[in-house]
């Protein structure tokens, strides 16, 4: 008898042990997002340069809404961290906090994205071309391998193309190619591989992309 209630305290024991860092983690785990609060930091900080809703503003300025939360909370904590460089983003993320990233992230991706258009109609083929297949003696890759065939993207790591400003993505890729930014070694290593008509041809496709 004695040593069954041995064994029965040492597996109970053991069960404590082993659950314990699980309970941590679960406790430690971050709160749902809270729109609400998402939809306040947007109208009190985002809102002027990006639109309440993360619209169609300013061509200079990325358009938000639909985009995939875990990137806009990747791009704002690298702002923050000093890994992507802009002036007037790096003083704004550095007064969020965490949750108030996750937040509004979560209000403009609940968001509807509106669809844009491409404005010249040679540039857009060509920016198909490269878009879809790549330049295959440049040895760069079809963008839609990364990005999706039709521009949605994947979660954290592939932003949400589709529709984006023209102006706006053609300053990224000049940004990427001439080590303006770096905070993805990847683009960097393609974008360097681009010539200027090539990255208009290619934002001009992308705003048009649905």
């Amino acid at each position: 008898m004695k040593s069954a209630l041995s064994k029965s305290s040492v597996l109970l024991a053991l069960a404590a042990v082993l659950a314990g860092p699980a309970l941590a983690q679960e406790a430690k785990a971050p709160a749902a997002p809270d729109l609400k609060k998402g939809e306040a930091t947007a109208t009190a900080v985002c809102g002027a340069c990006h639109a309440i809703d993360g619209s169609r503003g300013a061509p200079a300025n990325p358009i938000l809404q639909g985009q995939h939360p875990e990137y806009l909370v990747k791009q704002l904590s690298e702002y923050k961290a000093g890994k992507r460089k802009n002036a007037i983003m790096q003083g704004i993320a550095a007064t969020l906090s965490d949750d108030d990233m996750r937040n509004v992230a979560a209000f403009y991706a609940s968001k509807q994205a509106k669809p844009g258009n491409a404005k010249d109609k040679a540039a857009a083929q060509l920016g198909e071309q490269i878009y879809r297949g790549g330049i295959a003696d440049k040895a760069v890759a079809a963008c839609a391998g990364c990005h999706s065939p039709n521009g949605v993207g994947i979660p954290s790591q592939y932003p949400r193309l589709a529709g984006q400003h023209a102006d706006y993505t053609a300053a990224q890729l000049l940004a990427y190619r001439d080590g303006v930014r770096n905070n993805s070694a990847q683009m960097v290593a393609i974008a360097a591989k681009l010539s200027d008509k090539e990255i208009k041809a290619l934002a001009d496709y992308v705003a048009g992309l649905r």
